[in-house]
């Protein structure tokens, strides 16, 4: 097997909200994702995963922990320094009607990457370098002149798509790419991002929170809640066995396309609501919604260990 591409470990961020506690967004996480592969990261709204990702590209700084790009801690350098680390890692954004500027042209807004890299010597090839990456995404080279409100959803995501791919990255993080897009449009950009990875190789880190998506595009799958991974295995063995409590809860959300099946699936409701991450429980961050909680539970934060090969989860009963 390969080194790991990127290796985290023990991170944290973080955030200064003017009270006593700081809201621990994410709170001690670790993974590794190797060459070529696709992590998703799957959790509720408000359980670290977009910040995560953000913090991992350093689009926010880490408040601890180390971020390793092959081998190397990038948390160490400047930013003038990690410049050159910054065409390895890319990232498309959840929202394309906010993540492109209004008053730029999509000429300017994919060659703005250039510019800062270095890429495109005169105006004349980065004219060129633009219209053929558009191409690369399905769109067409004469769209360049245009402005982001000329084009519907589906296609500012396939431009965010191509403005991540100008510096030819090697590392993608996909912040929920699809969720502000129609149902009908989805599909189109996931088999997209999975063209372009074979294509070019690319290792993504896939943030969403529809898990049947996150099953069909990804190799692994890591389990988030209230800022820490409580699970992470292999895609199939993960949909097929979880192991804590929280994975089982979520994946009995999803819905079976089959009526009879669907009826009769036993459907884990959760009682009580998502603790503060400013405050989160002692012991085990889960165990206030858990319905096998027990007191060590509370007196002692569990192991994340490997329960089966390959398979690792942070319970004291998987």
């Amino acid at each position: 097997m390969s080194q790991p591409f990127i290796q985290i470990e023990g991170l944290r961020k973080y955030f200064d909200v003017g009270g006593k506690s700081p809201l621990k967004a994410v709170n001690d996480i670790s993974f590794s994702i190797r060459k070529g592969e696709t992590l998703g990261l799957v959790g509720e709204s408000g359980c670290g995963k977009s910040t995560a990702g953000r913090t991992i590209i350093r689009l926010y700084e880490p408040t601890a922990g180390s971020i390793s790009i092959e081998g190397k801690d990038v948390t160490k350098l400047s930013k003038s320094k990690f410049k050159a680390y910054r065409s390895k890692m890319q990232m498309v954004f959840q929202d394309p009607y906010a993540s492109l500027n209004p008053r730029m042209t999509i000429l300017d807004i994919i060659g703005e990457a250039l510019d800062i890299h270095g890429l495109a010597g005169t105006a004349k090839e980065r004219k060129r370098k633009v219209e053929e990456l558009l191409e690369m995404v399905g769109l067409s080279g004469a769209h360049a002149s245009r402005y982001p409100h000329e084009f519907s959803g589906g296609q500012r995501q396939r431009i965010g798509i191509t403005r991540a791919l100008a510096v030819n990255p090697e590392f993608m993080i996909c912040d929920e790419p699809i969720s502000a897009l129609d149902v009908s449009i989805q599909a189109q950009i996931v088999n997209l991002l999975i063209e372009l990875q074979k294509k070019m190789g690319l290792t993504y880190l896939f943030v969403a929170h529809d898990l049947s998506m996150v099953k069909y595009v990804s190799d692994r799958v890591a389990v988030m809640y209230l800022g820490k991974i409580v699970e992470l295995a292999k895609s199939e063995d993960l949909y097929a066995n979880p192991q804590h409590p929280y994975t089982k809860a979520l994946l009995s959300a999803i819905p079976v396309p089959d009526p009879d099946v669907e009826e009769s699936k036993e459907r884990i409701v959760l009682s009580g609501d998502l603790p503060s991450p400013m405050n989160p429980p002692s012991g085990c961050p889960f165990r206030t919604r858990c319905p096998a909680a027990t007191e060590k539970c509370a007196s002692e934060v569990p192991l994340f260990r490997e329960t089966s090969p390959g398979h690792f989860a942070a319970c004291h009963y998987a």
